[in-house]
Parts: C-alpha cells; sequence; structure tokens
C-alpha cells in the first residue's frame, strides 16, 4: 500500500456534478406539465375545504394524529379500517409493477418526488446561473463576488422551496389555516418547527447537491425493477443497428454524428448509447434532444427511441416493431390490471357496506372469572363503542346465551350508553351467573354481546366466551 498522501488522493475521484443541458420537445413538455400538476397538489391539497359538518374538522384531506382518523374529503378512516390504507399501498405497488412492466422507470422519469423538485431546482438553478455551458464555467471559475451572489441566490431560493416543502407537509397533520397562524406567531409545537427544519434540509440537500446520486445509490427501485421487466417493456433505447459506426457530421456511416446532444441533457449524466444502465430514469429528453439534432441534419426521427428489445432485434435483421399497444396490453399486464382492479371494487364494496359504528369486546384474561360470597361467578369485559358519524348516539347492550345471565354496566345506570359524536367510548360490562348454572361451572361457555341502536335500531352482535369454575 502506497503511503503517498497524493498518490493516495488519486485513488478517490469526487463525483462529477451534472448540468443538464435545456432541452425542448414533446417529453419535456409533458414533465413541465406533470411537474406543475404534482407540485399544485403537494401544496394546495391542505388548503382545501369540505364540510363535515360542527363536530368535524372541515379540512378535505387531514391525518389527525391526535383522534387517530384520516380524512380524505368524504372519506373517514379509524384505526380499525387501516386495511383500506393497507390496501391503497398494495394497488399502488402494482400501479408501480405495470408501468414499470409496460414503460420501464416511467414513474421514476415523471412523478417521482426526487425528480420533480429536482427539475424545480434545475429550474431555479438555470435561471440564475445560465445553461449548461455557463454552469460549467461558473463551477470552475475562481470564486469571487458575482460567483459567491449567484451561489448565495440560488441556495437561499433552493432553500425557501424546502421550507415551503416541510410547511406542506406539516399542514397536511393538522388545521392549515390555524397551524401557519401558530407557526407564524411562535406558537406551534416543537414537533413542527423540527419537521419544518428536517424536510427543508432533506429537500435542500437531495433536490440540490444529490440529485442523480439519490436515484442511482439511495433508491432501491433501479435494483428491483428488473424483475419487473422483460424483453416485451418500452425503454428509452439507442438504435445501435442504425446509429453505428457513428462520427462526425460527414463522415459517420450512421445516422449518429456524436453530437453528445443526448448526453448533455440527460439529468443522470449516462450516455444512453451505452445501452440500458441502473442508472436511467426513462426521462426521454434524450429523445427530444436527438430528434432535434435528426432534424437539423435531415435524418429520420427515433434513432433514441421508446423500443422494446424483441423489437430492436427485430429491426435490425430489417423487419418492423410491433405496435406500442400490443407491448402495453399483453397478458402480463392484464394480470396486474385485473389484481389492481379487484382490489380496488372490494375496497370500494368494504366502504359503501361498512358499519356507522364499531364495537370490540374483550374479556378478562387476569382473573378469567371471580366468584362472589353469594356464589355468583362473574366475568368483566372491556367494551369499546365508535361512534363514525356527526350525531350523538345512544346503544342499548344486551347479551344472549343459552341462560340468562345478568348483565351490569360499570358506572351506568341501565343497559344504554351514551356515544358522543365521532367519538370512542370505552366501558366494562359485568356478566353474572347463578351457582345453579352450567356456565359457572364449565371452563367456557359461548356467550354473544348484542349492540343496537336505540333510534335506528341497528345493530351488531360479537361472539365471545363466559369463563367458570371449571373443577
Amino acid at each position: 500500500m502506497t503511503t503517498d498522501p497524493h498518490e493516495q488522493h488519486r485513488l478517490f475521484e469526487y463525483s462529477e456534478p451534472v448540468f443538464p443541458q435545456r432541452v425542448k420537445g414533446r417529453f419535456r413538455t409533458l414533465k413541465w406539465w406533470l411537474m406543475a400538476f404534482t407540485l399544485t397538489i403537494y401544496y394546495v391539497t391542505p388548503w382545501l375545504r369540505w364540510d363535515r359538518g360542527p363536530s368535524l374538522p372541515d379540512q378535505a384531506v387531514l391525518i389527525d394524529l391526535a383522534n387517530a382518523r384520516f380524512y380524505f374529503f368524504w372519506i373517514e378512516i379509524w384505526p380499525h379500517e387501516f386495511y383500506f390504507i393497507a390496501g391503497l399501498l398494495i394497488m399502488a405497488g402494482l400501479g408501480l409493477f405495470l408501468f414499470t412492466s409496460a414503460l420501464g422507470r416511467v414513474w421514476c422519469g415523471y412523478a417521482c418526488p426526487q425528480t420533480v423538485w429536482t427539475d424545480l431546482f434545475i429550474l431555479v438553478e438555470r435561471w440564475i446561473e445560465g445553461d449548461r455551458n455557463a454552469r460549467i464555467r461558473l463551477l470552475r471559475a475562481p470564486w469571487s463576488f458575482d460567483k459567491w451572489r449567484k451561489r448565495i441566490t440560488k441556495w437561499v431560493i433552493w432553500f425557501l422551496i424546502g421550507v415551503a416543502t416541510g410547511g406542506a407537509w406539516v399542514f397536511y397533520f393538522a388545521d392549515a389555516p390555524t397551524l401557519l397562524h401558530d407557526l407564524v406567531t411562535g406558537q406551534a409545537a416543537f414537533v413542527a418547527y423540527a419537521t419544518i427544519a428536517v424536510m427543508a434540509v432533506i429537500t435542500f440537500v437531495f433536490g440540490g447537491f444529490m440529485r442523480e446520486q439519490i436515484c442511482t445509490y439511495m433508491c432501491p427501485w433501479p435494483r428491483i425493477q428488473a424483475a419487473m421487466m422483460d424483453e416485451h417493456s418500452l425503454t428509452v433505447s439507442y438504435r445501435e443497428w442504425r446509429g453505428e459506426p457513428r462520427g462526425k457530421k460527414g463522415k459517420a456511416e450512421g445516422d449518429c454524428i456524436d453530437c453528445m446532444a443526448c448526453v448533455n441533457v440527460c439529468p443522470q449524466g449516462i450516455d444512453i448509447r451505452d445501452g440500458q444502465q441502473v442508472e436511467c430514469i426513462t426521462c426521454a429528453l434524450c429523445i427530444d434532444a436527438c430528434d432535434a439534432m435528426m432534424e437539423k441534419i435531415g435524418k429520420p426521427r427515433g434513432l433514441i427511441d421508446y423500443v422494446a428489445l424483441v423489437d430492436a432485434e427485430e429491426e435490425a435483421k430489417g423487419g418492423t416493431h410491433k405496435s406500442v399497444w400490443k407491448h402495453v396490453l399483453r397478458p402480463r399486464n392484464w394480470v396486474y390490471v385485473s389484481l389492481w382492479s379487484l382490489i380496488g371494487v372490494a375496497m370500494l364494496v368494504m366502504l359503501f357496506v361498512r358499519s356507522d359504528f364499531g364495537v370490540s369486546v374483550s374479556p378478562d384474561r387476569n382473573p378469567r372469572f371471580v366468584t362472589l360470597s353469594s356464589g355468583d361467578i362473574r366475568n368483566a369485559y372491556k367494551l369499546r363503542l365508535s361512534n363514525q358519524t356527526g350525531n350523538k348516539r345512544v346503544f342499548r347492550i344486551s347479551v344472549t346465551a343459552e341462560e340468562p345471565l345478568r348483565l351490569e354496566l360499570q358506572s351506568i345506570e341501565g343497559d344504554k350508553v351514551e356515544v358522543p359524536a365521532n367519538k370512542t367510548t370505552h366501558t366494562r360490562a359485568y356478566l353474572f351467573a347463578k351457582p345453579s348454572f352450567k356456565a359457572a361451572h364449565q371452563h367456557s361457555s359461548p356467550v354473544t354481546f348484542v349492540i343496537e341502536d336505540v333510534e335506528t335500531h341497528e345493530k351488531t352482535s360479537v361472539e365471545t366466551i363466559f369463563a367458570g369454575d371449571a373443577k
């Protein structure tokens, strides 16, 4: 091993910053529209209002951690209904599998938050420092007043975007207008300021400095996507059979004139002509750049294009490629669509048929029963009653069993429990079996708690057991 510090320094190479060149074209236009659309959704959604009544929050989308609720317009998800969130996550995963199978890493190239915010940061950088060549010159130039001015201006705007990003994030967890007032006046909780600070720093560093390194080294999806793609998947590819051998204009035998336009516009800093690479996010900006150059030199567009591997092989032999829809609407993708649709339909059915009150009954385990001085056997149960409506409700509690067990409710006279609007009430119930009952001497006997809304007469039941003194 060498001990020369200069030699040791040469063993390591710093990552070269990537300065994508501005490009115009259909895919770049699509990315602008999607960036504007996704950012608008993210920043505006917490400010949308939805009237749910006087006892419920009027924020359209709200993750209410304090009361363990998730509100999405007219839908309200309670903790015991978390399977809806699990279903949405499964649908999101299947959707990602579908898009990857059909079009490669199209999610990464157009809608991933890292891509969206990086595009926004590059837009700011280009606005302040100029296009690719100007930014490269500025990087290599010695530090001066003008360089410091541009860098500090850029960093300040980046950080303000990061603060807005963190601020929008916390607005999803509390009433946005109220929280904004508290943040400005210094009355908000420390966790709100801490969350905004963390999100701001993450956005600032990821979008401003780490950019393509996040996609290449930190994101697991480039490694997973290989299992989702096959020879029929449409991905951004270079038609080597048409472009090679490349060379300068007028000397090239193929269509590629080695102008490097595809490399200069790539946000990942790769050369698509080297074949499929794990760094490629399928943003298709190289297609726009190459098509523009082909038009300038009078060559057909499509030297770089969305191409399936089987089509590339067929074209190289002089054949023609299949229709895009034949690649997209193939059996494998129909399986993803079918599974996605089945889960979506099942969730919709469950959403519309679910009861608007929830009940759980849990018998005490220690002790399982208590023998009273009268000889009666008593069991205790924890009752949880959830009223998922905007009005107060009264429930009648009763029990059915083989023998007439006596029911008492803790701190409540009679058999009725009042549950406030959109609240959960916890209480205890006691069942008594006389010494002459079989249930008093069996290890366990089946019993059923019946809960009925006294106004609507809607009923639900929960089966449990009564533990006896089995000697």
